[in-house]
């Protein structure tokens, strides 16, 4: 093992080598301007906490620093919306696409808000806050459990969830959606659940039984704590005042947000060539994480049943171990990116080196889940297509900009940005400049103690279609 893995480091070293001049660390990005810390605090975004987002911050930053000032962006995994309100607000338009009902969701209740006469929306909010109707309804809509988030609240919060999800389907179209929204961004905060990446992670007070070690979340708002304190901070978001302006009172004419929904590799290849002028996007990470797990309360809330929920799964860009090969995906491309990606992806020394590896590992049955390269195999794959089709839609000259990070499987380090860089040279993109945060990630426990702690590089990838 320690001559394959000697092997994979030195293929990994020249093809750094290759791009140690686009290298960059950039003092100006931190960890919490590349995720969603930078965004707890701010109107609008603060409303839900979608911890595989980034910043608005980070978004300004990379307009600024590109010089877009004008014309249409695209992000094929608009998550929460992040690129699309961010730049909207500056003057841009934006069109995103999302396949998980939870981003779709917060970015159709946000342009709901923008779109409604505020004032009757602050009023009826401000009504449900103070008066709490839903306290006076004996009847109960069951939460829509799933087999995962099955007691995931005390039996008094339950009943007081669903006596509010009652009540609040008897109120216009437009109030009764805001209302469920203010429930679903609560649902962590009053369960029993914690998000951790790969799963939910259970509190001993649940009942559930998960590891060896018992599990303490800390406080369990109650649901009256919890709803009163968000329809609060919606209200105030909402609300202009003397010195502080509502959400809405942009200081430039906002820009247009369209919203396609369903998976990027489905809908990319819908549209109009060169018909963009920048993307800025993240995908998910090759890290396993399982985002129909670590959301199943708000998907549940969103009524996504079992079956969807699987369907999901599999639809998302494999970033899970979960995920098998997708059929058909020469379906919806064109055969002549269809063939490049698929040429540029077969073609990648470096990758197919830790392909090799990770085979191995699996036959040795070292690897903590024999997913593991199946998974890392279809993950590049699939943005390889979704790179060279983005390509396509880029006008000469736009930027593309990623927002990723490396990984380590079975002690072999990824360099996920430079593979992808590679892949993105073969699609008429250059690289630009790969800006380097200053402080890496760490590894998992399980890696680190089968070989070792090593820093991984997280990194901001700014390519550009060539001219």
């Amino acid at each position: 093992m320690l001559n394959a893995l000697n092997h994979i480091d030195a293929q990994n070293t020249a093809l750094e080598a290759r791009f140690r001049p686009k290298l960059k660390v950039n003092p100006r990005l931190s960890r919490q301007l590349v995720s969603f810390q930078a965004n707890k605090d701010i109107p609008g975004y603060r409303w839900y906490r979608y911890k595989e987002g980034f910043s608005e911050a980070l978004i300004q930053y990379i307009l600024d620093t590109l010089h877009l000032d004008s014309g249409t962006l695209l992000d094929p995994f608009a998550g929460t919306g992040t690129t699309l309100f961010a730049s909207a607000h500056q003057g841009l338009h934006a069109t995103g696409i999302e396949l998980l009902p939870i981003g779709s969701e917060v970015i159709a209740v946000r342009e709901l808000a923008s779109k409604t006469p505020l004032e009757g929306l602050i009023v009826s909010l401000r009504r449900w806050r103070d008066d709490k109707p839903w306290l006076l309804t004996d009847a109960l809509t069951p939460f829509p459990h799933l087999n995962i988030t099955k007691n995931a609240f005390s039996p008094k919060t339950e009943t007081e969830l669903s006596q509010y999800l009652t009540t609040a389907q008897t109120q216009s179209s437009d109030i009764a959606r805001l209302l469920r929204f203010a429930a679903l961004c609560v649902l962590e905060d009053i369960s029993y659940t914690r998000k951790d990446g790969q799963y939910l992670r259970w509190d001993y007070r649940s009942g559930r039984r998960q590891g060896t070690t018992p599990f303490d979340k800390g406080r369990v708002y109650s649901f009256q704590d919890a709803i009163t304190q968000k329809l609060d901070e919606i209200i105030t978001d909402l609300s202009p005042t003397r010195f502080l302006p509502g959400l809405f009172d942009a200081p430039v004419e906002s820009g247009e947000i369209k919203l396609l929904r369903g998976s990027c590799l489905e809908i990319l290849p819908t549209l109009a060539t060169a018909s963009f002028d920048g993307l800025i996007t993240s995908p998910p990470y090759a890290n396993r994480y399982d985002y129909t797990r670590t959301y199943a309360l708000e998907l549940a809330l969103l009524g996504v049943g079992e079956e969807e929920i699987r369907a999901l799964r599999q639809t998302m860009v494999s970033c899970t171990v979960e995920n098998k090969e997708k059929e058909g995906l020469e379906r919806h491309f064109s055969p002549m990116i269809y063939q490049k990606a698929q040429a540029a992806f077969e073609g990648q020394a470096e990758l197919h080196g830790i392909l090799g590896y990770l085979e191995a590992q699996k036959a040795a049955k070292t690897l903590n889940n024999p997913g593991i390269p199946r998974m890392v195999r279809n993950y590049f794959f699939e943005l390889a297509l979704v790179i060279f089709d983005c390509a396509r839609l880029l006008k000469p000259g736009a930027p593309f900009v990623m927002v990723n990070d490396n990984v380590r499987y079975g002690g072999a380090n990824i360099p996920v940005d430079l593979i992808l860089s590679d892949i993105a040279e073969q699609a008429g993109l250059e690289v630009e400049v790969i800006w380097v945060l200053p402080t890496g990630k760490g590894n998992s426990s399980q890696q680190m103690g089968a070989h070792g702690r090593e820093e991984l590089r997280k990194c901001v990838y700014v390519w550009r279609r060539k001219e």
